[in-house]
């Protein structure tokens, strides 16, 4: 039975493994070793594999078979379902979201998007994520539909290990993300129709995944081995 003290320590170690995991401290591949990590937060295994366990559910960590638990590696197939998937059910919360946001949400996103802006000169891809993920949380969590604003949560779980890479992958990306951001709240703004703010947040998402995988495919092109 899980005590309160371990259920704590465990959460603590969650937090603790997916922030590393997030800033790319432990990057795609990076073997997760239960007694060092235990050791550096100075607690039990117990703890630490239970966070690893919740990790692994969420996709952000796999176990193989004789080496353990390791940082989930960037699946192509996976990635581009994941975003297809995102692109389609946060296109239809956002519209649903759209004639509940109020001018203070809206201004709200205005503004992180101008700090999104402001980055594009000296650019530093986490923080940009951060914002990113701000921007659109802003438009879509006040969806009426709570199944549909699990599944929106979900995807983007799903997609929390390989996130910053990218934009740091594609930094050309970032500055049409922050123009189509502006696009969408303009749609917004203008009370267009809601199947027109669905399109749009749909393929914002979209063209996100495409210059991914352009990008991947280059690369793996041009240095084989290498991702």
């Amino acid at each position: 039975m899980t005590t309160l003290a371990s259920a704590s320590k465990s959460e603590q170690a969650y937090q603790w493994i997916r922030s590393r995991i997030s800033g790319q401290a432990f990057g795609p591949g990076y073997r997760l070793v239960l007694g060092s990590i235990a050791e550096e937060l100075d607690m039990s295994v117990v703890p630490v594999r239970e966070a690893i366990r919740r990790l692994e559910a969420e996709g952000l960590v796999t176990f193989e078979r004789n080496v353990g638990a390791r940082v989930t590696l960037v699946d192509e197939s996976e990635y581009a379902h994941t975003m297809q998937t995102l692109g389609l059910v946060e296109g239809a919360a956002t519209a649903l979201s759209a004639p509940l946001l109020g001018s203070d949400a809206l201004a709200e996103a205005a503004e992180v998007n101008e700090r999104m802006a402001r980055l594009l000169e000296h650019f530093d891809a986490h923080a940009f994520t951060e914002l990113n993920r701000r921007f659109h949380s802003v438009l879509f969590e006040p969806c009426p539909n709570p199944h549909l604003l699990d599944l929106v949560h979900r995807g983007w779980a799903r997609l929390s290990g390989i996130r910053d890479s990218t934009f740091a992958y594609v930094p050309g990306r970032a500055q049409h993300s922050v123009d189509e951001h502006t696009h969408i709240l303009e749609l917004i703004r203008d009370g267009a129709d809601a199947l027109e703010i669905e399109l749009a947040a749909r393929n914002h998402r979209w063209r996100t995944r495409d210059a991914f995988l352009e990008a991947l495919h280059s690369r793996s092109h041009n240095t084989p081995g290498e991702f």
